[in-house]
C-alpha cells in the first residue's frame, strides 16, 4: 500500500528533513502546503526513506531546498537523474520586450502576411518553371511519358467529378432562371431570361464553378496525396533511384487538368443550360423547343470560345497549386491538412483572378 508523503524534522539543531511515503502526484496531499510553514534553519533534505517520487514530488523538493539553499541528499539512482533534470529546467523565463501598440501589431502581422504572400507567389511562378521544363523533358524523351498515370488521373479528376458538377450546375441553372425571371418580370422583359441563362452559363459560370468544384476535389486530393508521398519519404525514394518527382506525378496530374476541364466546363453549361430551361419551362410557359432555338439565337459561338479558352488554364492552375503545396509538406502529418487547405484557397483565389484578367482580355479584342 503506497504511503502519503511526509516529512518530519531531525538532527541535533533541527536542521535535517527526512522525506517518507510516496512523493507522486496522486500522494502528495497537503505537503507542499505544510512545507510552506517550516521555518528557517534546514540545510539538509534527506529522501532515502522515499518510496517513490516523480516530476511533481522532485519540483516540491527542489522548490523547497532551492529557496531555503539545503542540501539533497539519500537519492538513488533514477531519482537523481529526475532531479538533475528538475532543477536544469528550473530557469528564469525570457520576458519579451515591451508589447507593440495594437495598431503596429496589425500593420505588423499585415506585413508578415504580405511577405508570406510574396514567398509563396515566387515559389508557385518557380514551381510553374519546373513544370514546363519536365513536360519538355517528357516531350524529348517520350518513354517517360506515364500514360497509365495520366488515364488514372482523368477517371479522378473527370469521370468521378461528373456527378457532383452535374448537380451542382443543373441547381445553378435553376437558380438563374428563377432569380433572372423574377427581377427581368419588373420590366416585362421575362423572355430575355432565356439570353441570361445561355450566356451567363457559356461564358462564366459554367466554367467557373466548375473550376471551384475540382480545386475542391482534385486540387485537395493532390495536395494531400503528394504531401503523404513527402512524409513517407517516397519522394526521397523516387529521386534515389533517379525518377522525376517532376516528371512521375506532377506532369501526369496537370496533363489530365488540362485535358479535362474544358469537357467539364461544357458539360457544366449544357446542364445548366437543361436545368434553366425546365424551370422557364414550368414557371415561364416557354416550350423547350422555343428555349433552344432562342438560345442558338442569342448567345454567340464566341461564349462557347471564351468558356474553352479559359477551362485549360483554370485546369493548370489548380493542379499545380495542389501540387505545388504537396510538395511544400515537412515534418507532420499537421502539415499535410495544412497545405491540403492552402491548395484549395490558393486555387480558387487564382482562378477567380485569372477570371478577371480573361473578362478584360476578351473585352478588349471584341468578344463581348
Amino acid at each position: 500500500m503506497k504511503r502519503m508523503a511526509d516529512f518530519a524534522r531531525d538532527g541535533a539543531d533541527g536542521d535535517t528533513i527526512r522525506m517518507q511515503g510516496d512523493l507522486s502526484l496522486a500522494q502528495l496531499g497537503d505537503l507542499p502546503d505544510r512545507l510552506e510553514q517550516v521555518d528557517s534553519g534546514v540545510t539538509r533534505i534527506d529522501l532515502s526513506g522515499v518510496d517513490r517520487i516523480d516530476t511533481v514530488g522532485a519540483w516540491v523538493v527542489h522548490r523547497f531546498a532551492r529557496d531555503r539553499n539545503a542540501e539533497i541528499v539519500g537519492l538513488g539512482e533514477d531519482s537523481g537523474k529526475l532531479m538533475e533534470q528538475v532543477q536544469a529546467a528550473d530557469q528564469p523565463m525570457a520576458v519579451s520586450g515591451k508589447p507593440m501598440r495594437s495598431g503596429l501589431r496589425v500593420l505588423d502581422e499585415i506585413g508578415a502576411a504580405t511577405a508570406q504572400a510574396g514567398r509563396t507567389m515566387l515559389g508557385l511562378l518557380g514551381f510553374m518553371g519546373a513544370t514546363v521544363i519536365a513536360f519538355a523533358n517528357v516531350i524529348r524523351h517520350p518513354r517517360r511519358f506515364r500514360f497509365n498515370a495520366v488515364v488514372h488521373r482523368f477517371e479522378v479528376v473527370g469521370v468521378s467529378a461528373l456527378g457532383i458538377v452535374g448537380l451542382m450546375s443543373f441547381l445553378i441553372g435553376i437558380v438563374i432562371a428563377q432569380q433572372g425571371a423574377v427581377q427581368l418580370r419588373q420590366f416585362g422583359a421575362e423572355v430575355f431570361t432565356i439570353n441570361l441563362i445561355g450566356r451567363l452559363t457559356f461564358r462564366e459560370l459554367g466554367v467557373l464553378m466548375t473550376a471551384i468544384m475540382v480545386a475542391g476535389r482534385s486540387g485537395s486530393a493532390f495536395a494531400a496525396q503528394i504531401g503523404t508521398m513527402k512524409l513517407t519519404e517516397e519522394i526521397d525514394a523516387m529521386r534515389t533511384i533517379g525518377v522525376s518527382p517532376m516528371e512521375a506525378l506532377v506532369v501526369p496530374r496537370v496533363l489530365a487538368a488540362i485535358l479535362l476541364m474544358p469537357l467539364l466546363g461544357f458539360y457544366a453549361s449544357i446542364v445548366a443550360i437543361i436545368g434553366g430551361g425546365l424551370l422557364s419551362w414550368a414557371t415561364l410557359d416557354i416550350p423547350p423547343i422555343t428555349f433552344i432555338q432562342r438560345i442558338r439565337e442569342v448567345v454567340p459561338i464566341t461564349d462557347l470560345y471564351v468558356g474553352l479558352v479559359k477551362a485549360p488554364v483554370f485546369g493548370a492552375i489548380i493542379a499545380m497549386s495542389g501540387c505545388f503545396q504537396g510538395m511544400l509538406v515537412e515534418n507532420d502529418a499537421e502539415q499535410v491538412g495544412l497545405r491540403t487547405t492552402s491548395a484549395v484557397v490558393q486555387a480558387i483565389f487564382l482562378v477567380i483572378v485569372l477570371d478577371a484578367f480573361f473578362a478584360i482580355f476578351f473585352t478588349w479584342i471584341g468578344w463581348i
